[in-house]
């Protein structure tokens, strides 16, 4: 039994919907960054799949997904330093509180 192009883009699908619900129903900085980088793994499986299935003889869809991970990496690890700063200056990462930082 050989796993097809339509379970693949089936997994992207629901692994993005759900970062997508998480980026917009939850209130943590946090939460919502890990929601983002689900999303990104989604894209990044999207792309190998086609790849994969599409023209197997090439690895641009691997080569893009790794060079994504890279970038996904240092994106977090900014991200993180940012809500370290902000919870530092306002003693809460929930994302409402912070409008009193505005101006």
């Amino acid at each position: 039994m050989t796993i097809g192009l339509e379970a693949f883009l089936g997994l992207s699908a629901v692994l993005f919907a759900l970062g997508l619900y998480g980026a917009v129903s939850k209130r943590s900085a946090v939460m919502v960054l890990m929601s983002l980088e689900l999303m990104a793994v989604a894209i990044s499986l999207n792309m190998v799949a086609f790849s994969r299935f599409v023209t197997p003889e090439k690895m641009t869809g691997q080569f893009f997904a790794i060079f994504s991970m890279v970038v996904s990496a240092a994106e977090i690890g900014l991200g993180l330093a940012l809500v370290v700063a902000i919870y530092r200056r306002a003693r809460s990462i929930e994302l409402p509180s912070l409008e009193r930082l505005k101006g």
